[in-house]
C-alpha cells in the first residue's frame, strides 16, 4: 500500500492505496472505518482484495494520522473522500463503511451519487430521520460525557472488549487505540455522536446496498436499526458467524466473502 496525503481546509487526511499498472481497468473498494480506529481496521480485508482490485483505506478526519482537523463534518469527510478519488483519477467506487464509518460513505453516496457503484453497510446504521427517537438521539450525545467517568486503561480495555468477539479484534482495538491520549479519545467520541444528529437525513440510494451485522452486535442499537433499516428499504441484511460489532476482524473470512459476492454482482456486466 502507497502512503499518500492530500491536503484540504480543515486539515491534512492521510489514505493508502493499492497501485496497479492496469488500475484503470480494475473496479476500486474503499475502506472506511469506525469511530477512535483508523485504516489498519481493515488490513485482512486489503490482504484478500488487494490483488483484484484498486483498494483505497484511509484515517478518517480526527483519528490516525488525520489530525489535527477542524470543523469536523460528516459532509467535509465526504468531500475530503472525493478529493482523494479526483487525485487518483477514479470515478466509481464500491464503497465499504464500519460502524462510524458508515456515514461519511452515505454522506458521500448522497452528494456524489454517480460516483458510487455500491455500499457495503457493515455494523453500522442508517442515515434518515425515521429512525431515531428523541431519547435515542440524546443517549448518543450522552456517549463522550459517561466515556470521561472511566480510568483511561479502563475505557480503552472497555471499548475493545465491547466490540470484539476474538483475540484478534481486541490486539487490533487496543493497537488502534494506542496512540490517542483519552482526551482524543473522548474528542472522536463526541463528533462521531454529537455531529451525527446534525446531519442525519433522509437520503434515497439508486445504487445497490447490503447490509452485514455480526450476529452478536451489541454495540448501542445498531442490530435493531439494521433491522429497521432493511424492512424499510429490502436492502438484504446478511448475519456474520461468531462476531460482534468488530465483525470483519471476528470474522473475516465471511466478509470477505459476502463483499466479493456483492462486488461480483455489482459488476456482472
Amino acid at each position: 500500500m502507497n502512503h499518500k496525503i492530500i491536503h484540504s481546509p480543515q486539515g491534512d487526511v492521510h489514505y493508502w492505496i493499492t497501485e496497479h499498472d492496469d488500475a484503470a481497468s480494475r473496479p476500486c473498494i474503499v475502506f472506511t472505518h469506525g469511530v477512535t480506529a483508523d485504516h489498519s481496521m481493515f488490513e485482512r480485508q486489503v490482504d484478500y482484495f488487494r490483488s483484484h482490485f484498486t483498494v483505497i483505506t484511509w484515517d478518517v478526519p480526527l483519528h490516525g494520522l488525520s489530525r489535527p482537523y477542524k470543523d469536523f463534518s460528516y459532509k467535509h469527510a465526504a468531500e475530503d473522500l472525493k478529493s482523494i478519488l479526483d487525485t487518483e483519477h477514479i470515478d466509481r467506487v464500491l464503497l465499504v463503511g464500519m460502524s462510524m464509518g458508515g456515514y461519511p460513505s452515505q454522506m458521500f453516496g448522497d452528494l456524489f451519487p454517480d460516483r458510487v457503484d455500491g455500499f457495503v453497510a457493515l455494523d453500522t446504521s442508517p442515515f434518515g430521520l425515521d429512525y431515531y427517537s428523541a431519547s435515542d438521539l440524546r443517549w448518543l450525545k450522552r456517549v463522550p460525557g459517561m466515556a470521561k467517568m472511566f480510568p483511561d486503561q479502563f475505557l480503552r480495555k472497555s471499548m475493545a472488549k465491547s466490540v470484539s468477539q476474538t483475540s484478534y479484534s481486541y490486539n487490533r482495538m487496543m493497537s488502534m487505540l494506542r496512540p490517542s491520549s483519552k482526551q482524543e479519545i473522548i474528542e472522536q467520541l463526541a463528533v462521531a455522536y454529537e455531529q451525527f444528529p446534525h446531519e442525519n437525513k433522509d437520503v434515497h440510494f439508486t445504487f445497490p446496498v447490503l447490509i452485514l451485522l455480526g450476529d452478536d452486535d451489541t454495540t448501542g442499537k445498531v442490530s435493531e436499526y439494521c433491522r429497521a433499516w432493511s424492512n424499510a428499504t429490502g436492502y438484504p441484511v446478511h448475519m456474520i458467524k461468531n462476531a460482534r460489532h468488530f465483525s470483519n476482524g471476528d470474522n473475516p473470512e465471511q466478509v470477505n466473502a459476502e463483499i466479493q459476492k456483492f462486488a461480483d454482482a455489482v459488476y456482472a456486466h
